[in-house]
């Protein structure tokens, strides 16, 4: 008969040890990893990028949120992160320009400030409404990215939009009116395309809208002036739905075209 040492010893012997499953060991993982390279050598950038999981990339650019997570990997726990200077779009404004600088404190005491704009030769249509929340996105990634030291850009730092292509155009419309503004000229085509990014998150009735509110029977006949009254219209109801009149609710995609 074994004694009740040797009945121990065999016991632990079979035992098999579990790691409890709400222990995360991943980012022990990454830290004693003797192959990391170091933040100067050429492999960093590669090295952080291989931490990101595939949902956390489009088409290899990193989104946001995963810069965030990965981040706190690297460098340890966030102690602050948020804007610390706004600028709005402003009325006189009429490329709806909003700027946003945004800073990241990690607790080990690395602090990142970085800036960013959006306006609507540099943003897809459906963003440009949301101006300010954009860029400061579009800023805190660009802060992330720094205090990684990665290349590339953010995924919503990337536009399908041809900026270089609206740049040239705004700067040949500058030119040939001899660098005045002309708010009495058409409606531009982006003013256009905000104002029915706006129309259909509010589930406004554009047509109705030009007619009822502004007494516009025609969008041929709608100012660069009178657009952008209409665009702080509906700013206005965004930040009061109440203020909607019913007769113009129900958006429709036909006033459009």
């Amino acid at each position: 008969m074994k004694d009740d040492n040797q009945e121990e010893k065999d016991m632990f012997e079979t035992m098999e040890l579990q790691t409890p499953e709400n222990t995360d060991t991943f980012v022990e993982d990454i830290i004693v990893d003797e192959d990391t390279p170091s933040m100067l050598s050429p492999e960093w950038s590669e090295y952080v990028l291989s931490l990101f999981d595939g949902s956390e990339l489009i088409d290899g650019n990193p989104l946001v949120a995963g810069l965030r997570r990965v981040a706190e990997i690297v460098l340890g726990p966030v102690i602050f992160s948020g804007p610390t200077q706004v600028f709005p779009a402003q009325r006189d404004d009429h490329h709806g320009r909003a700027t946003v600088v945004f800073t990241v404190e990690f607790e080990n005491g690395m602090r990142y400030s970085e800036v960013a704009d959006v306006w609507e030769g540099n943003t897809d249509d459906m963003f440009c409404a949301y101006a300010v929340a954009t860029a400061s996105t579009r800023a805190e990634g660009r802060a992330l990215r720094k205090a990684l030291k990665i290349k590339g850009v953010a995924a919503e730092e990337i536009t399908k939009k041809n900026t270089a292509e609206i740049v040239r155009n705004i700067g040949k419309n500058t030119a040939s009116s001899d660098g005045d503004y002309d708010e009495d000229g058409r409606m531009s085509d982006a003013q256009q395309n905000f104002i029915d990014v706006k129309c259909r998150q509010l589930d406004v009735n554009g047509e109705a809208l030009f007619s009822t509110v502004f007494s516009v029977s025609s969008k041929k006949k709608v100012s660069k002036k009178v657009a952008s009254d209409i665009i702080d219209q509906l700013n206005e109801y965004q930040r009061d739905k109440s203020l909607i009149p019913e007769e113009i609710s129900g958006y429709k995609q036909e006033w459009r075209d």
